[in-house]
């Protein structure tokens, strides 16, 4: 018997990719007799008149059934003579990409199903195009509904044609097209006499037959580490699965990014002590000497491992928000997960036509090439090499949601050849100079809420106590620093990582830094927390917008409510409160004195 084969069903919606696996299990006998009473059953009361409808047995929710079409991914799993099998039966609506892109991640082979009525369309191509970036090396089109065309032999031609077409260059082993009905059960278990002129294998017998399995025992070592076992004081494991080659007891391995080498002392397989482990087991190996490894390290006996804290990827973004240069998210990559930054977009790929489209913004579910850069060094690989440590996920942080996935296609040069010069003057040392620890007084609201004025109090206050500052305004910065940003999305992103870099900088020379920036964006104060660290406190200026509106010292609320200023914060673009500031004043209560007092009062608490 060969293998286990994973395979995914994917196509536009009402392909009829539910029908074919179904129809496949009961032509097959792989039902259960209380399974097949009950298809037959729910059949009467379905869609089809009283006829067996086959989707039945992988739509298993209430909604899939009413509006006829699959919304979860539904795996099943079966075992014919030949073979066994794990499918994932994948949604086809647009709306639920995501959900087939999970599907797909698992799979070594494709079924993607056209309706032989309207050919290959753009759900097809982006299907096509997902199953290709997630690394499936093998796919069958089965060309479905061939009886609604009299099993026409020229229309099928041409759909294959087209399909050959979409995917050169998609560096697949295998293509096979296939004839088939799935209502009618054409070609699914047994050629059709419908079909003389098809002279290949019906699709059941082609996925019994079918060699996906590739060399990965054969290649270096690797093993990310999951998890560090202790369960004594006399025994440290480093848990995980090996994802590529073999191991030995007396093997040399590196762990990554020690960098540090040690001789394999023992290899456990569940609780059984073993000689060797091979590609695909979970093993626990303990080292012959202590090494620095913790869960997110790789061990290995290959060289080719990267170690970098900036990649290009190319990834589906599935959020519905949607993704401009800047944004931060969390970054997994096998078991390591860091923050990280999408630096550049450099272009989304178009689905239809496979050409690179210039972008500044990416929408749900397209494909795109970005650079990312990380909080730290992380251990990959391209996704060519070694799919657990070439393919990654982002995290929204606050929603903690899949945003999107992807694959790394090469590290970034300048991520290796640029390094931290460590100097002998710490901030420590320029800190005690000054006698103060530096802090980053991050003052944020809406325009107009008296940021800038309190500020620039608070900072005379703090000087005329003998503190050492500088006060960084928002106008006065784009001036000069952030003159090249406008106040689209993404620039705004942009303004405020810089601004963020320059306040650490200045932390760094002992300084207190204050801002004032209205800083609209959740994520981004976020973000700029991280790159400060624990001397950021967040200052938030809770005036209200209907006063702000009444002071509009500048007129740009007035323009804005004309139409006039495009994207002004509070009016035609969101202002995201702070939900955990620091310190928050509405400084519409308190003259400017009481307000400086107070601040003042609050920040002292950071200071002492």
């Amino acid at each position: 018997m060969k293998g286990l084969l994973k395979f995914i069903t994917c196509g536009s919606v009402d392909d009829g990719k539910s029908t074919l696996i179904g129809h496949m299990l009961y032509d097959a006998k792989l039902l259960f007799a209380d399974q097949e009473k009950a298809l037959e059953l729910d059949s009467k009361v379905g869609s089809r008149g009283g006829e067996i409808d086959y989707s039945l047995l992988l739509d298993g929710l209430m909604a899939e059934r009413e509006q006829g079409i699959t919304i979860d991914v539904a795996y099943r799993y079966f075992t014919t003579d030949n073979r066994s099998f794990i499918v994932a039966d994948t949604p086809g609506h647009e709306e639920y990409t995501r959900n087939m892109a999970v599907g797909a991640s698992f799979a070594d082979l494709a079924v993607i199903l056209v309706d032989a009525t309207k050919g290959v369309i753009s759900q097809t191509k982006r299907h096509a195009r997902i199953c290709s970036l997630m690394g499936i090396k093998h796919i069958v089109l089965a060309v479905n509904k061939m009886d609604l065309i009299g099993y026409d032999q020229k229309r099928f031609e041409e759909i294959k044609h087209d399909f050959h077409q979409l995917t050169y260059g998609f560096h697949l082993e295998s293509i096979q097209v296939i004839p088939v009905s799935a209502t009618e059960g054409d070609n699914i278990t047994k050629k059709s006499d419908n079909t003389p002129w098809y002279d290949g294998k019906a699709l059941l017998p082609h996925l019994e037959d079918i060699n996906v399995t590739d060399d990965a025992d054969q290649e270096e070592f690797l093993l990310p580490v999951q998890r560090v076992s202790r369960p004594n004081h006399t025994f440290r494991g480093f848990q995980g699965q090996i994802e590529a080659g073999k191991i030995k007891v007396g093997d040399e391995i590196v762990a990554l990014p020690s960098r540090e080498k040690a001789k394999v002392k023992s290899i456990l397989v569940t609780d059984q002590e073993v000689e060797e482990a091979v590609y695909g087991q979970p093993v626990t190996v303990q080292l012959d000497r202590e090494v620095d490894v913790s869960r997110g390290c790789v061990l290995t006996t290959s060289d080719q491992i990267q170690v970098a804290d900036m990649f290009t990827a190319t990834i589906l973004w599935m959020d519905d928000t949607e993704l401009v240069e800047g944004r931060n998210y969390l970054v997994k990559v096998g078991t390591k997960l860091l923050p990280g930054t999408v630096m550049s977009i450099k272009h989304k790929i178009d689905i239809n036509s496979g050409k690179e489209v210039p972008a500044d913004r990416i929408f749900k579910n397209e494909l795109v090439a970005c650079d990312i850069s990380l909080s730290e060094n992380m251990i990959f690989d391209t996704f060519e090499n070694n799919e657990s440590l070439g393919g990654l996920i982002l995290i929204d942080r606050v929603t903690n949601m899949t945003s999107a996935c992807g694959v790394i296609k090469h590290s970034l040069r300048r991520s290796t050849n640029v390094v931290w010069q460590e100097t002998d003057i710490t901030r420590e040392i320029r800190a005690q100079q000054k006698g103060q620890k530096p802090l980053t007084l991050w003052f944020t609201g809406l325009s107009g809420s008296g940021k800038s004025t309190l500020a620039n109090e608070v900072e005379k206050r703090l000087v005329s106590t003998g503190h050492h500052t500088m006060l960084l305004d928002g106008d006065n910065v784009r001036h000069g620093l952030n003159k090249n940003l406008g106040f689209k999305e993404q620039d705004r992103v942009e303004n405020i990582r810089r601004i963020s870099e320059v306040a650490k900088l200045m932390n760094d020379a002992g300084l207190i830094t204050l801002t004032s920036f209205i800083s609209p964006y959740e994520s981004d104060r976020r973000n700029a927390r991280e790159i400060i660290g624990e001397e950021y406190i967040e200052i938030y200026v809770s005036t209200p917008l209907e006063e702000c509106e009444k002071r509009d010292v500048k007129g740009l609320y007035k323009k804005a409510r004309a139409g006039e200023i495009p994207n002004f914060t509070g009016i035609s673009s969101p202002y995201e409160a702070p939900k955990n500031p620091e310190v928050e004043i509405d400084t519409s209560k308190y003259s400017l004195e009481e307000a400086t007092d107070y601040v003042v009062k609050e920040i002292m608490k950071y200071l002492d």
